[in-house]
């Protein structure tokens, strides 16, 4: 953690230094989205929603030759994230967010391949879901650094600092190997502080993708420092590529948990994607058997999309 510090202080005590204007490049998108979803029990009421984004993007070179790249995205009238990315070229890149991202062991909390959702996330389960991760929660002012240590690998870390609502700061590495044609490997652990009582993670997941078929396998690792709150989770997905178009998907998971009152909690879903110039149909359509580990709740969900970009 000491030697990500040091590197962090550095880039940005550089880009400090060189305080003379620079010319930029401008980029911007956007994208709106009708979404229905619900499940087979219980009252959901008016289960249509809509979100719509448009995310700016300033990139420019500075005088001693790194890159600086400010984004930022608006979420109706909110900003919903907004980072700095400096890169340094052969020290990485180091990027502050701001919100709206989280730390390694969240965003690779699933990377089996799908059309649209993971088998857990299908829709509203009308119930709570066991997480198959116990990354930290904190979306805001933490530091996430890339590096390529050599070809076909690379190193991600993030550490999200104390504060008031976080006694201690956690801090989370992880590799990826593309060094096999079609094969892609993750790796990641680390530690969640965000809550009273700490958790270690550990992610392993591979992905192979041959021709237009693409499969993945993932296990996480959740100890918890509370008593019998231990959790292992299995992902499995497969997706095809039926057309330029059009992709189908497969994907499962399974939640153990060390409390013995608790069972399995099993989850399945199919989900599909399609794509016609700047429009996007997508939808999933899931089961899952003993939502949050309790024998007597099982549940059925499904959600589909429209999206528009342009």
């Amino acid at each position: 953690m000491d030697n990500l510090k040091k590197i962090g202080l550095t880039a940005l005590g550089t880009v400090l230094v060189a305080s003379s204007a620079q010319a930029a490049d401008i980029t911007m998108s956007a994208t709106s989205k009708i979404t229905y979803m619900g499940a087979d029990n219980g009252d959901d009421g008016n289960t249509w929603s809509m979100s719509d984004s448009i995310s700016f993007s300033t990139t420019g070179e500075m005088d001693n030759g790194m890159t600086i790249t400010h984004g930022i995205e608006l979420d109706g009238p909110a900003i919903d994230a907004n980072s700095i990315a400096i890169d340094t070229g052969d020290m990485g890149t180091l990027t502050f967010v701001g919100g709206g991202t989280t730390g390694v062991i969240t965003q690779w909390d699933d990377l089996t391949p799908t059309a649209n959702e993971e088998a857990h996330a299908a829709g509203p389960y009308n119930g709570t879901a066991s997480s198959v991760h116990g990354g930290g929660g904190q979306t805001h002012n933490l530091f996430i650094y890339d590096y390529t240590i050599t070809d076909g690998l690379a190193l991600k870390a993030s550490y999200a600092p104390s504060g008031t609502a976080y006694a201690e700061g956690s801090t989370e590495y992880g590799v990826k190997y593309t060094g096999v044609e079609g094969l892609t490997v993750y790796a990641a652990m680390g530690e969640n502080n965000d809550a009273a009582a700490g958790i270690d993670n550990v992610n392993f997941a591979a992905i192979y993708a041959s021709g237009a078929m693409t499969v993945g396998f993932q296990t996480n690792d959740v100890d918890h420092a509370t008593a019998n709150s231990d959790r292992d989770s299995t992902m499995m997905g497969i997706s095809y590529a039926v057309s330029d178009d059009l992709s189908v998907s497969l994907n499962s998971s399974v939640v153990s948990h060390e409390l013995s009152t608790k069972d399995d909690q099993d989850s399945l879903g199919v989900s599909f994607s399609y794509t016609s110039g700047g429009m996007t149909v997508s939808g999933s359509y899931g089961s899952m058997d003993n939502v949050g580990g309790t024998s007597t709740i099982d549940n059925k969900a499904y959600e589909i999309n429209f999206g528009f970009a342009f």
